[in-house]
């Protein structure tokens, strides 16, 4: 048994485990087999992350991330986790191949998926015009066209905030009429560098390297059109992986785990949650990097109320198991 688990391998898992391995708690860190390191694995250039002045590659950064988590005696296993039992005082988690551990804090910090378009090449482009997110990405767009798709208060955030650098952005929307707040449309429409184009889907993506235009269809007529732009930002939602949780952790009406104020503390005693998972409106590396700072404070503060007797025979099994893998 562990004293700590933590679900999830981006920005809010690894600062979770490194806090927790710095505190000798010696976590157990599951990463996906296939999505370790998160969102920040397909983003380029990242500029805003403090300390890194020259600008950072995402997958270096959570490379970095990783071996600093490793460097303080965390464990990880490259593999999905497939259910998870919560309710008890001791924490089961079941993993693809069958195996399961147990621990008496879980920290989920298990992201959100940004909704995509489901067009052939979107993923293929993704990090060479296509993006997700205008604060990581919107420097990279000076002087050049760009068009975001969605119509509600993220795609208006994303298309005010691109027109700083954007010499024109296009919002793409579906209908004729945006579902964003009042204010959030009257800034955008008072937005000389926005144009909207309405009643329209983006049926395919252009470009070799890079993006180079959009296919639309009008969602009335049917008729298409060709758009020459340099970027394209997808806004029409994200979704926090909670599906490991249903029926034992609450959430919030955003769909993500639902935490007692600012902390990480679940509905569930040695639950936390971090990251993206508890976060519908930041969403950025180093608010998840943050969170993942309080859960593991969180869970640190919650195993010190347990028996010392029952944290000594962890610990204790804990250094058994290593000494023989050692062997």
């Amino acid at each position: 048994m562990r004293q700590i688990i933590v679900i999830g391998s981006g920005p809010a898992g690894y600062t979770a485990a490194i806090y927790a391995a710095r505190a000798n708690l010696r976590p157990l860190l599951i990463a996906s087999s296939v999505e370790a390191g998160g969102d920040l694995m397909n983003t380029t250039e990242v500029e805003n992350f403090p300390g890194f002045p020259e600008g950072v590659m995402g997958p270096d950064l959570m490379d970095k991330m990783q071996r600093q988590a490793e460097k303080f005696g965390t464990e990880i296993l490259f593999e999905d986790v497939t259910a998870v039992d919560l309710t008890g005082d001791v924490k089961k988690v079941t993993l693809a191949s069958g195996e399961q551990h147990e621990a008496l804090a879980v920290i989920f910090a298990s992201g959100s998926a940004y909704r995509k378009l489901g067009l052939a090449d979107e993923d293929r482009l993704s990090g060479r015009g296509v993006s997700w997110c205008a604060t990581c990405d919107g420097f990279f767009f000076r002087g050049r066209t760009v068009a975001v798709v969605g119509g509600g208060d993220s795609a208006m955030e994303e298309a005010t905030f691109l027109s700083r650098f954007a010499d024109k952005v296009y919002v793409i929307h579906r209908r004729d009429s945006l579902r964003a707040s009042k204010i959030m449309q009257e800034r955008a429409f008072a937005d000389d560098k926005i144009e909207f184009v309405w009643n329209a889907e983006v049926d395919a993506i252009h470009g070799d390297d890079k993006v180079t235009g959009v296919t639309l269809s009008d969602t009335v007529t049917g008729v298409k059109q060709d758009l020459e732009l340099q970027g394209l930002f997808v806004a029409i939602g994200n979704d926090p992986r909670v599906h490991l949780v249903h029926g034992q952790l609450d959430l919030t009406e955003d769909g993500t785990i639902a935490v007692d104020g600012r902390s990480s503390r679940t509905n569930l005693a040695g639950v936390f949650a971090a990251g993206d998972v508890i976060d519908p409106t930041y969403r950025q590396a180093v608010t998840a990097a943050a969170s993942g700072t309080v859960a593991a404070l969180d869970a640190e503060h919650y195993l010190a109320t347990l028996p010392k007797t029952l944290l000594a025979n962890i610990v204790a099994a804990a250094s058994d198991d290593l000494a023989t893998a050692a062997v």
